[in-house]
């Protein structure tokens, strides 16, 4: 299929995980792909592995939690691709050391948990939506990266989950506010996924142990109702659907996406 064929897509994030396979799915499907991310050599190979399959592709070193940066990403991937269709604000950065009981995190740990994981998707959607009002035809979808860590609380989680949830109440604002101007906006809310950064978390409770490393890798598995993690690819076809004709009459959503794993909750 090609459903995004001539379309112009800005993935943050998009050197690994979910996005890195958001991107070659998109690429897939016919668009025109900028990857924004801070990891050079990766961004570079998911742009090549694009090009190789006889699609365009552009990388753009970002930092999405710098306003200038996202600025410039946009700036760049208008002037190499004349607009933007689609922007997927997936870039996050959860440090071990913000994970930790509430009173004993410092107002650095907020800070930075903030800043990398609510703040960067501000900016990034904020330039989006200005790119979106500004062309011609204007009008866009916009799809921003969640976590079921937004949903409730979590212990020794609290940063991220207070980041995670103020994307969801970010989305559905801006739903409300651009839905006249063919702008929609949604959100993955993602449960557990074969990425890196699930694989640092692991890690990060394992504490190098690999009796406990598999213990809680294996209750992950138990806690969804499909008995297993996600690969990047199921979260990224949400995505493009999100990002879709299809999903025309959708906007403000939050599409949980974690194999029923809070399903027991809601």
């Amino acid at each position: 299929m090609d459903r995004f064929s001539g379309k112009v897509v800005v993935i943050t994030g998009g050197s690994s995980g979910i996005g890195r396979a958001a991107a070659l799915a998109f690429a897939r499907e016919g668009a025109r792909v900028v990857v924004a991310a801070r990891g050079v050599e990766r961004g570079k190979a998911v742009v090549r592995e694009i090009e190789v399959a006889g699609q365009e592709a552009l990388f753009i070193a970002t930092d999405v939690s710098r306003p200038d940066q996202v600025s410039a990403l946009f700036e760049q991937a208008v002037a190499r691709f004349g607009r933007v269709d689609c922007a997927f604000n997936n870039a996050a950065d959860p440090r071990p050391e913000e994970f930790a009981p509430t009173a004993d995190l410092s107002e650095e740990h907020f800070d930075h948990s903030i800043t990398t994981n609510l703040k960067s998707v501000w900016l990034c959607m904020r330039q989006a939506i200005r790119q979106m009002l500004a062309q011609n035809p204007r009008g866009g979808a916009i799809v921003n990266t969640s976590s079921i860590n937004g949903l409730g609380g979590v212990a020794n989680g609290s940063l991220y989950a207070a980041a995670k949830a103020g994307v969801l109440g970010l989305t559905k604002s801006a739903a409300f506010e651009y839905a006249k101007d063919n702008i929609r906006v949604n959100a993955l809310v993602a449960g557990a996924f074969r990425t890196p950064m699930l694989e640092g978390a692991i890690d990060m409770f394992a504490k190098g142990d690999p009796a406990v490393r598999q213990q809680v890798e294996q209750n992950f598995k138990l806690m969804t109702a499909v008995g297993r993690v996600g690969a990047p690819e199921e979260a990224a076809e949400a995505v493009l659907w999100l990002c879709s004709d299809a999903a025309s009459y959708m906007t403000g959503a939050s599409m949980i996406v974690d194999g029923g794993l809070t399903a027991r909750f809601r």
